[in-house]
């Protein structure tokens, strides 16, 4: 491959003009499939296959009008309790909402209370009424036994005195008593029939209570008048919700604030993220600009890193951007593939010109330098990006939708860079020819050359390096000490991982001067967090004689659901025509991202088979709390398995590269201690709040739930790219007949200055996204970050060289059957630096 990439690196210098027309017609290709092609990004999360995802789309079929995408919004009266001229501006503004095409319906918090106020005042007067009645039933029942008494008496004097009567007479007087007696039956029967009315008046009166008292249980209006929150339900799914339509329900509902009331909006609507570049990304490049000014010594030379940059990342997250309007996607997918792109597009094109540059210095032809610096870093930067790629790419593994599509849009801008890097950088190194590097620095290799040629100082360097001089003697002096040092460092940050708690963003997440945030609060604090969060219960009903039956047996569940611990309120919402399926709305006492919330949604599911035996009734949980927790689950459940895979292919790969048993199972312990180390600092930042000031961690909750199993992917590929980049020199020196321990210091200080400049501007590449404007964005900025910069700093070029030093020859031990049959892999093109290779020195056990 080394050979391949050479001369592709010199028929980039000698086709330079066609190499850079190609790749522009490229760019413009792809700029107007995005613009063309291009959809509306979601935030979306959903999975297949679980509970509260299958009965969504159950109700997607049964009840059409109950599964649209719905927002709150939260008025606040600046006056404090809401006064009747601001309530009716509310009213007025909230009609125009559901007037808005696209707005299925609203549900009127002020009209709701009165609702609720008429409909107990109704109950009561009915309530009067029943008792008037019931009063009048028993004066009539009374009034029914006098009668019946007097009658008894008649007839008991009648019979009596019977035999002293006429016979005309006395007929004539039982007539009368049997007439009077069949006024009184009369009188009975009528007032049994009105006992009866009165009972199932009394029944349908209890019924309308208990449907009350329900429903009562949630709050529109807060209890001191203050603020109301009102439902906007949309005809499309919250993720299919045009940005315009968002922002006409916002400058509709804002038409109150003339009013003196205030406005807020839940994520749900004010959440735009068309946007995935913000001025925080923009600081992180500029502080990887300033890095390769440092490194490389001029302008031009830095600026051509991060052109590559730009390049790949406008072609690969252009490309991401065209399918978004076949497939859909995810905010986060297009930001992934932004930051790695930037991140790995300028390390990639810094290892060719770093190689080129110390050519040219060492005098070497430009269409030779710019051929060997493609063949030989070129070949490290194709096995490093193709490391990136298929740890990405297995992201499609666990089988989860949204994290396939997250990880494959990332991995082909990663392939895209890695192109870009081994096409256009050789042809704009043509163009650019010597001036790639400065007068300033021309002048002092003049100097340099005068004391020897690059052969002897390198030597000399080399000698420098091998008895200690540097970082790589610094580390490896007390190799001992530097290893417990750096393990006791690493298990120490690592320790809150232990506590980790995983799962997706809501408004408590976002910035406090936020609208979304304020909303969110104003709800937690006037109507209990609960509400910010609802569960929706799905039941199964059997079939009913009729509508009391019907409500009765959905109270009965209601009942149910109110007893399970943990829930504040729980009322019947609607049932659909054929009264086979009803929801209810169960307010949790906790936030959505509370454990204790997690546990309710098990502890309903649990509860299924009770209420099952008990009501008939089965029932299921669903809603964007429920999938939330689901998708959290799943994602965790998947990442054991990633992570297997992961660390699989880190142990092969590595075998490949560096012919040895040790190196291998010494890179990949550093890489979990990095990540575990990542995770850890993650916790204690986004979960328990520590630094929250500094971050902007306003409300501390659950790690975004996808973000481990993303910085499993990532950080392997990345530690793996400084794992080669290092220790392949060391393996070079050893196999050149350098002393084990002596290699290791010289390999060291080959690829330090290097790697060191190259984790840096990964390191601002990613801080940038740690202050984005999409909160969602920050932690998997942060994590990243963090992790990068322990994994180089602290694993590659601390414990590493530590461990490889102190284990000396033992470091490249192979079994000799083994060694026999695994392929050589030239990972730097080292062939193409020497004419004659002297023969490999491996250590094989017989």
């Amino acid at each position: 491959m080394a050979f391949l990439l050479y001369r592709l690196g010199k028929f980039a210098y000698r086709r330079r003009w066609w190499v850079v027309s190609a790749w522009l017609v490229i760019i413009l290709a792809v700029g107007g499939a995005a613009v063309a092609f291009s959809g509306t990004l979601t935030n979306n999360f959903s999975i297949p296959g679980t509970e509260s995802q299958r009965i969504s789309d159950r109700l997607r079929e049964e009840l059409p009008e109950a599964v649209g995408g719905t927002g709150t919004v939260v008025f606040t009266s600046d006056d404090g309790a809401f006064t009747a001229d601001q309530a009716s501006a509310v009213q007025a503004a909230l009609a125009e909402v559901a007037a808005l095409d696209g707005v299925r319906s609203i549900v009127d918090p002020f009209d709701v209370a009165a609702q609720v106020e008429s409909g107990s005042a109704e109950l009561q007067a009915g309530r009067s009424e029943l008792d008037a009645g019931g009063q009048e039933l028993s004066g009539s029942e009374a009034q029914l036994e006098q009668g019946q008494e007097q009658l008894d008496a008649q007839r008991e004097a009648f019979e009596q005195g019977r035999a002293f009567l006429p016979p005309e007479q006395a007929q004539a007087t039982e007539e009368q008593i049997a007439a009077a007696q069949a006024q009184l039956d009369a009188g009975r029967a009528e007032l049994e029939d009105g006992r009866a009315q009165l009972e199932e008046g009394l029944a349908s009166l209890e019924l309308g209570e208990r449907t009350l008292e329900a429903t009562s249980g949630i709050r529109l209006v807060s209890e001191d008048n203050t603020a109301a929150v009102a439902s906007v339900q949309f005809e499309e799914q919250i993720n299919a919700v045009t940005p315009e339509l968002r922002e006409e329900v916002q400058v509709t509902a804002e038409s109150v604030a003339d009013a003196g009331v205030s406005v807020d909006f839940s994520k749900d609507i004010v959440e735009d993220v068309s946007e995935i570049f913000g001025p925080a990304e923009i600081v992180g490049l500029l502080v990887a600009a300033i890095v390769l000014v440092l490194m490389l010594g001029t302008l031009i030379a830095a600026g051509l890193p991060l052109v590559m940059a730009v390049v790949g990342v406008g072609v690969g997250v252009g490309i991401t951007f065209a399918l978004s309007g076949l497939i859909e996607m995810n905010s986060i997918s297009p930001v992934l593939a932004l930051m790695l792109g930037l991140a790995v597009g300028i390390d990639y094109s810094l290892f060719i010109v770093n190689r080129h540059r110390t050519q040219l210095l060492h005098g070497m032809d430009l269409q030779e330098s710019i051929g060997k610096a493609t063949g030989t870093a070129g070949n490290a930067v194709l096995f490093a990006g193709l490391t990136v790629v298929v740890a990405l790419a297995a992201l499609a593994v666990p089988g989860l939708p949204f994290l396939t599509v997250m990880g494959l849009s990332a991995a082909g801008t990663v392939a895209v860079s890695v192109l870009v890097a081994l096409t256009l950088t050789p042809a704009l190194l043509a163009f650019l020819g010597t001036r790639l590097i400065s007068k300033r620095r021309w002048a002092k290799n003049e100097v340099e050359s005068a004391a020897g040629t690059p052969e002897t100082l390198q030597q000399a360097a080399d000698q420098r390096a091998a008895v200690g001089r540097g970082w790589g003697g610094i580390v490896t002096r007390k190799p001992v000490l530097t290893l417990i040092a750096g393990i006791v460092l690493l298990g120490v940050i690592a320790v809150p991982a232990a506590q980790l708690r995983v799962g997706l963003p809501d408004g408590g997440t976002e910035s406090a001067d936020s609208t979304a945030f304020q909303a969110y609060s104003t709800v937690g604090e006037k109507f209990g967090e609960g509400t910010n969060g609802p569960l929706i219960v799905v039941g199964s009903l059997p079939e009913t004689t009729g509508k009391a039956e019907l409500t009765e047996l959905q109270l009965q569940v209601n009942d149910r659901l109110t007893a399970i611990p943990d829930v504040a309120a729980s009322i019947p919402a609607t049932v659909s025509e054929n009264g086979r399926t009803a929801i209810f709305q169960v307010i949790p006492e906790e936030g959505p991202a509370s454990e204790t919330t997690e546990n309710l949604v098990r502890d309903l599911r649990d509860s299924s088979a009770d209420i099952e035996a008990e009501t008939g009734v089965t029932i299921a949980v669903t809603g964007q709390t429920a999938a939330n927790i689901d998708v959290s689950a799943k994602l965790m459940e998947a990442m054991p398995l990633y992570l297997g895979i992961v660390v699989g292919l880190s142990l092969i790969l590595l075998l490949l590269v560096f012919r040895s048993i040790l190196v291998p199972l010494i890179a990949t312990a550093g890489f979990l201690l990095s990540l575990l180390a990542s995770f850890g600092a993650t916790v204690a930042i986004y979960q328990w709040g520590w630094l929250g000031g500094f971050f902007g961690v306003t409300n501390p909750g659950p790690i975004l739930s996808f973000l481990p199993i993303i910085l499993i992917g990532v950080l392997f590929g990345l530690a793996m790219d400084y794992q080669m980049f290092l220790v392949s020199g060391m393996r070079e020196a050893f196999v050149h007949g350098d002393d084990p321990r002596a290699a290791v210091r010289i390999g060291f200080s080959h690829g330090a200055r290097v790697v060191t400049a190259a984790a840096i501007i990964m390191v601002a590449v990613f801080t940038g996204f740690v202050f984005s404007h999409l909160t969602m964005v920050r932690p998997i900025g942060f994590g990243l970050a963090f992790g990068v910069l322990l994994d180089a700093f602290v694993v590659r070029m601390t414990l590493v060289p530590a461990a490889m030093y102190l284990l000396g020859r033992r470091a490249w031990w192979l079994p000799a059957w083994l060694g026999r049959i695994l392929p050589d892999v030239d990972v730097e093109g080292a062939r193409l630096t020497r004419s004659e290779s002297k023969p490999e020195e491996v250590l094989v056990r017989t």
